[in-house]
């Protein structure tokens, strides 16, 4: 088990199987249940989850979940598209969705190691929790980021699914959805840049020199871009921003604080968060 963990090829098999496994374990539960389709689809989506937290367990790895965040929303649009079609908005939703899901997914295999290498906060949880670890993985680590992105994706599944027409307003949601994805893929490559060079305690370049987290400011403009784009061409959908607002909320309550928090411990920090906002450009006096 050891041996394999440390291989970078055999880890990216292996999590790839798992994500496999899931995929075909959501779908037969979907196929299995004779209820609403948003509830057959929300415990089809928890079932994977859950097979997903069975394999992080036994190999001791939590982050065999990161996948999930971005492999989740494209395989559910892709599987609703083949049964009931795309019309012109299903095609732009497709696109948005699927250009986000695999610039976030490359960059996770650029940064994955092996099964070894742990995400810090999952590590710094275990440290935390202690013999309520268990609960916090399967709760906070892997349920609640299934429930947050289910809800963001909803929308577009909604919109495939009767085949909903798309006005301006729409379109230009979807722009700022790919916009949004875009500025998180130049922010990544700015970061990976940096952990290279190592010219500083703290980024100071590009989109970092505007924004402490551009890349979850980025993240929260695309499902809202999503969503509004969805509401705008049903305004009595309107509670499906939901997923929208559930998300930032993550974000705001969690990942925010705890890079900050992390951050905090080099000398410095204190100037650093008050030259840069947290996650909205600085408008610079002369």
């Amino acid at each position: 088990m050891n041996r394999l963990k440390q291989s970078r090829a055999a880890s990216f098999i292996v999590v790839a199987a798992v994500y496999v496994i899931a995929t075909i374990v959501g779908i037969a539960t979907y196929l299995a249940l004779d209820t609403d389709w948003w509830l057959s689809l929300l415990i089809a989506d928890a079932v994977a989850t859950v097979a997903t937290f069975v394999f992080s367990v036994i190999f001791g790895n939590a982050s065999v979940y990161d996948p999930y965040w971005s492999v989740q929303p494209p395989v559910i649009l892709v599987a609703f598209a083949a049964v009931h079609g795309l019309n012109l908005f299903g095609v732009l939703l497709m696109i948005a969705v699927c250009y986000w899901a695999l610039r976030l997914t490359a960059n996770w295999a650029y940064t994955f190691g092996n099964l070894t290498h742990q995400d810090w906060r999952y590590t710094m949880l275990k440290e935390k929790t202690g013999v309520f670890y268990p609960v916090i993985n399967f709760v906070g680590i892997h349920m609640v980021p299934t429930l947050v992105v289910y809800g963001c994706i909803l929308p577009a599944v909604y919109a495939v699914r009767v085949g909903l027409d798309p006005n301006a307003a729409s379109v230009a949601f979807l722009c700022l959805s790919v916009g949004a994805a875009t500025m998180q893929g130049i922010a990544d490559v700015e970061m990976h840049r940096f952990r290279k060079d190592r010219d500083g305690r703290f980024i100071r370049r590009g989109l970092w020199k505007y924004s402490r987290h551009p890349n979850y400011l980025g993240e929260i403009l695309m499902w809202w871009g999503v969503a509004l784009a969805v509401v705008c061409a049903d305004p009595t959908v309107w509670y499906l921003a939901a997923g929208a607002l559930a998300n930032t909320v993550l974000f705001f309550a969690v990942s925010i604080p705890m890079a900050d928090g992390r951050q905090s411990r080099k000398e410095g920090f204190a100037e650093y968060k008050k030259q840069t906002r947290m996650l909205l450009p600085i408008i610079k006096r002369s």
